[in-house]
Protein backbone atom coordinates (compact mmCIF):
# COMPACT_ATOMS: atom_id res chain seq x y z
CA UNK A 1 0.00 0.00 0.00
CA UNK A 2 2.94 2.50 0.05
CA UNK A 3 1.52 3.52 -3.60
CA UNK A 4 -1.25 4.60 -2.39
CA UNK A 5 0.51 6.79 0.37
CA UNK A 6 2.59 8.20 -1.55
CA UNK A 7 0.15 9.30 -3.93
CA UNK A 8 -2.26 10.47 -0.89
CA UNK A 9 0.76 12.79 0.21
CA UNK A 10 1.41 14.14 -3.23
CA UNK A 11 -2.47 14.81 -3.65
CA UNK A 12 -2.61 16.33 -0.40
CA UNK A 13 0.50 19.05 -0.36
CA UNK A 14 -0.37 19.46 -4.30
CA UNK A 15 -3.69 20.73 -2.67
CA UNK A 16 -1.89 22.32 0.15
CA UNK A 17 -3.89 20.30 2.87
CA UNK A 18 -2.37 19.11 6.10
CA UNK A 19 -2.61 15.45 7.53
CA UNK A 20 -4.50 16.38 10.65
CA UNK A 21 -7.38 18.27 7.61
CA UNK A 22 -7.26 15.00 6.03
CA UNK A 23 -7.68 12.80 9.01
CA UNK A 24 -10.92 14.73 10.27
CA UNK A 25 -11.85 14.75 6.89
CA UNK A 26 -12.04 10.94 7.05
CA UNK A 27 -13.46 10.88 10.62
CA UNK A 28 -10.03 9.19 11.70
CA UNK A 29 -7.33 10.17 14.09
CA UNK A 30 -3.85 11.98 12.88
CA UNK A 31 -1.95 8.74 13.74
CA UNK A 32 -3.92 6.73 11.28
CA UNK A 33 -3.78 8.81 8.48
CA UNK A 34 -0.12 9.01 8.93
CA UNK A 35 0.12 5.45 9.28
CA UNK A 36 -1.57 5.32 5.77
CA UNK A 37 0.34 7.69 3.89
CA UNK A 38 3.76 5.60 5.37
CA UNK A 39 1.93 2.56 3.88
CA UNK A 40 1.76 0.91 7.60
CA UNK A 41 -2.00 0.46 7.16
CA UNK A 42 -4.73 -0.65 4.75
CA UNK A 43 -7.57 2.04 3.86
CA UNK A 44 -10.92 0.91 3.61
CA UNK A 45 -12.36 0.99 0.36
CA UNK A 46 -15.20 3.43 1.66
CA UNK A 47 -12.60 5.77 2.45
CA UNK A 48 -10.69 5.35 -0.20
CA UNK A 49 -13.68 6.06 -2.48
CA UNK A 50 -14.24 8.88 -0.60
CA UNK A 51 -10.55 10.25 -1.19
CA UNK A 52 -11.04 9.74 -4.58
CA UNK A 53 -14.34 12.09 -4.96
CA UNK A 54 -12.85 14.83 -3.29
CA UNK A 55 -9.30 15.02 -5.07
CA UNK A 56 -11.42 14.08 -8.44
CA UNK A 57 -8.99 11.17 -9.30
CA UNK A 58 -10.13 7.26 -10.22
CA UNK A 59 -9.60 4.72 -7.80
CA UNK A 60 -6.62 3.36 -9.72
CA UNK A 61 -4.73 6.46 -9.90
CA UNK A 62 -4.93 6.78 -6.01
CA UNK A 63 -3.96 2.79 -5.31
CA UNK A 64 -0.74 3.39 -8.28
CA UNK A 65 -2.41 0.41 -10.99
CA UNK A 66 -2.49 3.62 -13.50
CA UNK A 67 -0.62 7.28 -13.58
CA UNK A 68 -3.40 8.87 -15.03
CA UNK A 69 -5.45 11.09 -12.20
CA UNK A 70 -9.00 10.00 -14.51
CA UNK A 71 -10.22 7.39 -15.49
CA UNK A 72 -10.94 7.96 -19.61
CA UNK A 73 -13.51 5.37 -19.69
CA UNK A 74 -15.86 7.25 -17.36
CA UNK A 75 -18.92 9.03 -18.97
CA UNK A 76 -18.59 6.74 -22.23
Amino acid sequence: MLKLGNRLKLLRKDNKLTQSFMADFLDITSRHYQDIEYGKVDLPLSKAIKLADYFNVSLDYLTGRTDEPVNPNVNK
